[in-house]
């Protein structure tokens, strides 16, 4: 049976196009720390972009594959990258921070930031140091390193580069200009300042421990 790019493209049981999650709180439920124009521009304009990115990059991927002419294919292949893991580390910023926070890390995750790091406080300096110092756009994270089990702090440049594969991000901060320009203008640091009073520690908590279980644990 011969298929036309845009049966393809229109067919659930090809593709199931990425969606714009609703976020788990109002856009004025970060204030002060994330004002509501901030949260609602990084939100509909800017996370939206990526969704909307991802959706296309596979649609073209899809006409590629029914014309048989890969010729765009490495430019597809990173505008794919790109846009879903912008997708991805968006819809895990919103999930990283919460209002009204005074959680604090499990004991299980705070024994291994300690472990790992220390001591807590040195955790945070590396955190900070590690966004405040990233050169261009691109993102702050603390990832769980399977093969060493180690919890590490990288930046990641754009949304998907120098990232270690299989490597399980927990906590992600965005560094990009969008992020904090309209609130914080140039002074990212207050933006990084701003975030540890939102950071959703029972969430980071349940997704460490989600970690260390596995996939087969459920």
């Amino acid at each position: 049976m011969n298929y036309s790019a845009t049966s393809i493209i229109e067919s659930d049981r090809f593709i199931k196009p990425y969606e714009l999650p609703e976020l788990p709180y109002q856009y004025n439920a970060l204030e002060p720390y994330c004002s509501a124009e901030s949260m609602e521009r990084h939100h509909k304009a800017h996370h939206a972009a990526y969704v909307k990115g991802a959706n296309q990059t596979l649609e073209r991927l899809m006409e590629a594959q029914v014309d048989g002419s890969f010729d765009r294919i490495n430019g597809l292949s990173r505008d794919l990258a790109f846009h879903v893991s912008g997708h991805i580390l968006h819809s895990l910023l919103w999930n990283s921070m919460a209002p009204g926070n005074g959680t604090k890390p499990s004991d299980a995750l705070n024994t291994k930031i300690e472990q790992d790091f220390g001591k807590f406080d040195s955790f945070r300096q590396q955190f900070w140091a590690t966004a405040n110092n990233l050169q261009g756009s691109g993102w702050a994270a603390l990832s769980l390193e399977p093969l060493a089990s180690r919890l590490v702090i990288h930046q990641l440049h754009d949304h998907h580069a120098n990232m270690t594969p299989e490597s399980q991000p927990l906590l992600v901060l965005d560094m990009w200009e969008h992020a904090y320009y309209v609130q914080y203008q140039n002074r990212k640091n207050h933006w990084i300042e701003a975030f540890w009073n939102l950071v959703d520690w029972q969430a980071l908590s349940e997704r460490y421990a989600a970690s260390i279980a596995g996939p087969d644990s459920g």
